[in-house]
């Protein structure tokens, strides 16, 4: 009989889709995917370890199924990802009841992994080389049915200072073309409608393998297969976002008015000590440009405070410039000290409650511009895709082209009849909150 896997996934849309392969390399070896801990034979939990709240995350999910072990509940705990890529001696040393430590090239094995487990052998799976099947893994999606993350890159050579991806995850390396369209059909076939675009840097594909960016020509080939709808874009690095790119977005209905272009700060000091590779200057230009050419553009960011050796005065400059700027959507990070990167030493480390003190008057600012934000979309029609229903308050909720799944906000509205998830309905906006809004669907062009 195949042992039952128990799966947790852990961390951002990248290692997601990882463990989606994984969930297709095990189905397709006839292990068997159990929905409950208490039914299972194995954990595995596939871990993030980029930052120090990730990390804590997972030990915690790391000691809850040891504990099953213990308890004879769990036969095997297999931890896989980034933090079984970074951390594999310790995790092996400080967790007993862990079977296999599995790292993030060479989750492509993880049949063969598990039967060594079975067999009783206890090793780490964690070598440096790129994945053997990096174009062409069976895949389980796990999100709903009518979104899907699509990966097209792995690694990074930005080497921020305070990143620890490269040391992760190795240099950038693209997946072909043809690949990501063969995955991207498969996906529309079942239903997809939503593709969300992702790699640590988007905006650098096809640099290594075609010689040249290539994001726009690939986002064309992917809005020519039927039944996607959206194509959205995460993580676009702004020195790397030029006029073919924003005439691309720009022209194709399918693809997404949506920039997501994580600027971490502003001030051109910091970004040096940053090791970014662009400066105050270049970012405020590329951001009106895509204003001035598309002016329904969101434009999503995130910023890190509290990185060593800011001043009040650096950190004030940030403060203005996205009180000027009035990002449609903003994230904020106070910075975490990680081992391996350049900035883990620096001088000028800032205390813990400054770092969060800071980023939480980011917050609060960028609080205030989503309300006036919100506010000006009462009475405009969007097409809204639907996700859900709230039994408690009779409305249906979905998202807009201007929200992507998980880290944006939601519409909720009323309709008379039954509506489908996964169905992309016309709602016209009658009120605004902080993050979300509400209104009334609108059948067949009638109010």
């Amino acid at each position: 009989m195949s042992s039952r896997i128990f799966v947790i996934s852990l961390g951002c849309s990248k290692n997601h889709c990882d463990l989606e392969n994984m969930l297709g390399i095990m189905t397709d070896n006839g292990y068997i995917i159990s929905l409950d801990e208490y039914n299972a034979d194995i954990a595995l939990i596939n871990t993030c370890g980029f930052i120090e709240d990730a990390k804590k995350e997972a030990i915690e999910n790391i000691l809850e199924m040891s504990s099953l072990k213990e308890q004879g509940i769990l036969k095997g705990v297999i931890v896989t990802g980034c933090l079984a890529q970074r951390y594999k001696e310790e995790i092996l040393n400080n967790f007993p009841e862990v079977d296999a430590v599995v790292g993030v090239f060479d989750f492509d094995k993880i049949d063969k992994i598990i039967k060594d487990v079975e067999n009783g052998t206890r090793k780490a799976y964690v070598n440096c080389d790129s994945l053997s099947n990096f174009n062409d893994m069976p895949r389980i999606q796990t999100t709903p049915f009518y979104t899907a993350y699509l990966k097209i890159a792995e690694g990074c050579n930005n080497r921020c200072s305070y990143c620890a991806i490269p040391s992760i995850r190795g240099n950038f390396r693209s997946r072909t073309m043809e690949s990501l369209i063969e995955e991207a059909t498969k996906l529309a076939t079942s239903g997809v409608k939503e593709l969300i675009v992702v790699a640590q840097d988007t905006t650098r594909y096809g640099t290594d393998i075609y010689k040249k960016k290539s994001l726009a020509r690939l986002l064309l080939e992917l809005s020519k297969i039927e039944g996607i709808s959206w194509i959205r874009t995460h993580y676009m690095y702004p020195e790397m976002i030029d006029d073919e790119l924003i005439e691309t977005i720009k022209n194709n209905d399918k693809l997404l008015n949506y920039f997501d272009i994580p600027i971490q700060h502003i001030n051109d000091r910091i970004l040096k000590r940053m090791n970014r590779h662009t400066n105050r200057e270049e970012t405020e230009k590329v951001i009106n440009k895509i204003r001035n050419k598309i002016p329904d553009a969101t434009i999503r960011t995130t910023v890190m405070t509290g990185f060593p050796g800011e001043t009040g005065k650096e950190f004030k400059e940030l403060y203005n410039y996205v009180k000027q700027t009035k990002f449609d959507r903003l994230g904020a990070f106070a910075f975490s000290k990680e081992e391996g990167t350049k900035a883990f030493d620096m001088s000028g480390q800032l205390p813990k409650f400054i770092k969060e003190r800071r980023r939480n008057k980011i917050l609060k600012l960028q609080q205030k511009i989503n309300e006036e934000n919100n506010k000006k979309e009462i009475g405009k029609i969007y097409d809204v895709l639907v996700e859900g229903y709230h039994e408690n308050y009779g409305v249906y909720f979905g998202r807009t082209k201007k929200d992507s799944v998980d880290v944006d906000g939601t519409v909720m509205f009323e309709s008379d009849v039954p509506v489908e998830f996964g169905e992309i309905k016309k709602v016209k906006i009658t009120g605004a909150m902080e993050y979300d809004l509400t209104g009334q669907i609108i059948e067949d062009g009638r109010e």
